[in-house]
């Protein structure tokens, strides 16, 4: 089965916005960069995939996936996680692309064996329609979708969407399928999220070490601070 693998990316700007409690503006955007840039660079080491798109409507991002080998697919404008996905995965169906592995860019534990693992799961004698969904670590988020076709079903990101896809594959009469994995199971959204990640003391890439400085010069500088 022919996969690409998909990470919608937003602009760093404004990102994360329920952080806020724990870090200023410009921690969030660089710390947002940073995961986006460990978790592109891990998937892309990934083997099975045919490819690795980025949807964005970002030029910074645009140029940060092009620079590392990724291939870009434009939005006119950002217009949330779901949009962005849909319009890739639409795109994406009309270049041939049999089936899509939906990552996005804020889960900083995610190694390529751990996208390797998620292929795996396919049977090799597997054939359209499937759809295997990796859940969050509260099973109330969807941090991973691999679906043949693309658009084998609808999406909806946000709170309790395990649920949703989980009702959209049953629908269709599909095998219910989902793998629970660690790493993929971390995003990065809210303060315990961040504590949690930073407890792993994972040095595989630039994110640990990020987060501790911004945090550190955030308890220090106090609320005006970065």
């Amino acid at each position: 089965m022919n996969v690409a693998a998909l990470m919608p990316v937003k602009g760093f700007r404004n990102a994360k916005q329920r952080l806020s409690p724990l870090l200023g503006g410009a921690a969030r955007e660089l710390l947002a960069e940073t995961m986006f840039r460990d978790v592109l660079r891990q998937v892309r080491l990934a083997r099975g995939l045919s490819g690795t798109f980025v949807v964005t409507g970002d030029d910074k991002v645009a140029g940060i996936a092009s620079s590392a080998g990724a291939e870009v697919i434009r939005e006119h404008a950002e217009n949330g996680e779901t949009s962005a996905v849909d319009f890739a995965r639409l795109e994406l169906k009309q270049a041939g692309c049999e089936a899509v592995l939906i990552i996005p860019g804020d889960m900083p534990l995610v190694l390529a064996e751990d996208v390797e693992a998620v292929l795996a799961q396919v049977p090799v004698a597997a054939a359209a329609p499937y759809a295997l969904l990796v859940p969050s670590h509260d099973k109330l988020g969807t941090n991973a979708l691999l679906l043949a076709p693309p658009d084998v079903i609808g999406l909806r990101f946000g709170h309790d969407s395990f649920t949703y896809h989980m009702s959209q594959v049953a629908a269709l009469g599909l095998p219910v399928r989902f793998v629970e994995n660690e790493h993929l199971a971390l995003d990065i959204d809210e303060p315990k999220d961040l504590e949690r990640f930073i407890a792993y003391d994972y040095r595989g890439g630039e994110s640990t070490r990020v987060a501790e400085e911004l945090i550190a010069a955030q308890t220090g500088q106090g609320a005006g601070g970065l």
